[in-house]
């Protein structure tokens, strides 16, 4: 019996020698059903903001290329849309160029007639047509394209305009070209 003593203390590998059981030897430091440890409080709360964190993320990412699709959409729906009113005056421009051997006079009356149909239009959406002749130089409206001196206007006034401002001083589309008046020497 003393050899059974033996095997409950540890096992014989030769006689008189005993050693320890070892994880390897499947004795008692081997725990496979063991589970891992318990994490903290702490450690879980970072799993839960790192957790919302990411999905937050991946909301606003996924916002931003909603957002970007929608935005295009709405701008060729506008293209569409402007286009389409701009059909009419094409038309009658057609129509002008059909009857170019027509009477001179009618002819430049038709082409009169699609010019205030295309400025009517511009001002529809938002961008009326402006003569400055006579007003204040302003840079927000104005795009000084020459001077002139001369006593007849007040310097700073515009005298001549050579390409029409389009939109109000809220919104300006493109400024007029002008020529402005300045002091005579």
């Amino acid at each position: 019996m003393p050899d059974q003593e033996a095997g409950r203390a540890g096992t014989t590998s030769a006689p008189g020698r005993t050693h320890e059981p070892t994880p390897a030897d499947g004795g008692a430091g081997d725990q496979p059903d063991a589970a891992p440890p318990e994490p903290s409080a702490d450690e879980k709360r970072l799993a839960e903001l790192d957790d919302r964190w990411r999905r937050t993320a991946a909301e606003l990412d996924n916002l931003r290329k909603r957002s970007a699709l929608e935005a295009a959409q709405h701008r060729a729906d506008e293209r569409a849309r402007v286009l389409n009113r701009w059909l009419p005056v094409i038309d009658n421009l057609e129509l002008a160029l059909e009857h170019a051997d027509a009477d001179a006079d009618a002819v430049v009356a038709g082409v009169r007639a699609i010019r205030d149909q295309a400025l009517a239009l511009v001002a529809e959406l938002g961008y009326p047509r402006f003569d400055d002749r006579g007003a204040t130089f302003d840079p927000r409206l104005h795009e000084a394209v020459g001077t002139v001196a001369t006593s007849d206007e007040k310097p700073g006034t515009v005298v001549q305009v050579l390409r029409s401002r389009y939109g109000d001083e809220g919104q300006v589309l493109r400024p007029a070209a002008v020529i402005v008046a300045t002091e005579p020497r």
